[in-house]
């Protein structure tokens, strides 16, 4: 059966989309998060954005939510690399296409992974503790005399063996098992990442629901590192299984607002670096003054917090959301953050939107207190992108340095 025309909805989207759709089906693609979906009185049903981003295969139907401001798949990707790994860069994923998300990962998966193990699969030492009939390197007595008092056989030991079963290989091989469960990749794309399996058959395949392995780069495993940020970006936001009725889904969900404000997070954190002091993200705080016979209740975390000497030094707080018709952003949101200059008795705080366009200032009356509208073009290439958060960095030490205080001064 030929499979549907793609649906591709904008995130801001508010009409939707009407298909005919088998009951199954429809349930399967509400299930995946990315999408709601409304039976309607003649009998199709309504697919309307949830909120977040991604696609979604269900048997021959998909439909890919866009983030706004035209946001492709590479940006997506570097958006979420960067966020969990500040030196994930922006070649990882440069020749990525931005068309159509599944093959675009399936054929970067193959590309990067082929280009990993192409002089061979990566080998190196697993300790492994086993019972044995034979000594192999060193008994572990303890274990012995607690599991198997006065038995001499089998010996409980720990040894190290040169492997390909290492944490990195176990990481491609789970990304390539997810992709290959993905209905209706192409017959080249499924070839090749099954002949990449082979490969990697010694390997063991982590079972669902187990943590996915940790790794740190060094100078043998560097060659693998695009590989391995991309398939952790596949396992942490892609799910393929066997829904209700043998419906086949394939679901690659993310939440922009957090992305957004993950990636501003690690960024700012990084550019901060340069300056004196530390930076912290969610930094726990409250409202209300604590008393003697009651605690305080109105508790905040504020998205970045800049300290020097324990002294609170910069504030920001970042917001995925488009400015209205008016060319105004959500009132709350200042409000927010005159909480936050209150609360941690500081003048200045920045309010960080993926957005285009110029800085400005809002002065509160009757306060020393400015709050900075600040947006980032998340549509940008990286090294822009990157780019325009260290201006960020700069200017708001610059500030804080040219208008120094508190609150109460």
């Amino acid at each position: 059966m030929e499979a549907r025309p793609q649906i591709v909805l904008d995130e801001l989207d508010r009409e939707g989309c009407l298909v005919e759709l088998p009951q199954r089906q429809a349930e399967a693609l509400a299930a995946t998060g990315l999408v709601e979906v409304h039976k309607q009185i003649d009998g199709r049903w309504l697919i309307l954005p949830k909120g977040k981003v991604g696609a979604v295969r269900v048997d021959d139907l998909q439909v890919q939510v866009t983030p706004k401001g035209k946001v492709g798949l590479t940006r997506l990707l570097f958006l979420l690399g960067f966020a969990a790994d500040p030196g994930f860069r922006p070649e990882t994923v440069a020749g990525i296409e931005d068309a159509d998300l599944w093959p675009a990962l399936a054929e970067s998966l193959a590309r990067f992974t082929e280009r990993a193990t192409g002089g061979g699969v990566l080998q190196g030492y697993r300790t492994i503790e086993d019972a044995m009939r034979t000594v192999r390197g060193r008994i572990r007595l303890s274990d012995q005399i607690a599991r198997r008092p006065g038995q001499m056989i089998p010996i409980e030991v720990t040894y190290d063996e040169f492997t390909v079963d290492i944490p990195e290989n176990r990481i491609l091989r789970l990304a390539i098992k997810r992709m290959l469960a993905v209905p209706r990749l192409s017959t080249s794309a499924r070839a090749r990442l099954a002949h990449l399996d082979g490969r990697l058959a010694e390997v063991t395949l982590l079972h669902p629901g187990t943590a996915t392995p940790t790794w740190q780069q060094t100078r043998l495993n560097r060659h693998y590192g695009s590989a391995l940020r991309l398939a952790e970006i596949i396992l942490a936001n892609t799910s393929a299984e066997s829904g209700d009725g043998g419906v086949q889904v394939a679901a690659f969900v993310v939440d922009m607002a957090k992305v957004f404000e993950d990636f501003i997070g690690t960024a700012l954190t990084e550019s901060l670096r340069r300056y004196p002091g530390s930076t912290r993200t969610q930094y726990p705080t409250h409202l209300d003054e604590k008393q003697l016979q009651r605690p305080s209740a109105i508790s905040m975390y504020v998205d970045i917090v800049h300290s020097v000497s324990k002294e609170k030094r910069l504030i920001f707080d970042a917001k995925y959301k488009a400015a209205g018709s008016n060319a105004r952003y959500p009132n709350a949101d200042h409000y927010q953050m005159l909480a936050y200059c209150t609360a941690l008795n500081l003048p200045t705080a920045w309010l960080v939107y993926a957005d285009a366009g110029e800085p400005q200032r809002r002065a509160v009356r009757n306060t020393n207190i400015e709050i900075i509208e600040y947006p980032i073009n998340i549509g940008l290439d990286p090294e822009d992108l990157l780019a325009g958060i260290d201006r960020l960095a700069n200017r708001a030490w610059a500030r804080s340095l040219a208008h120094p205080g508190s609150v109460a001064a």
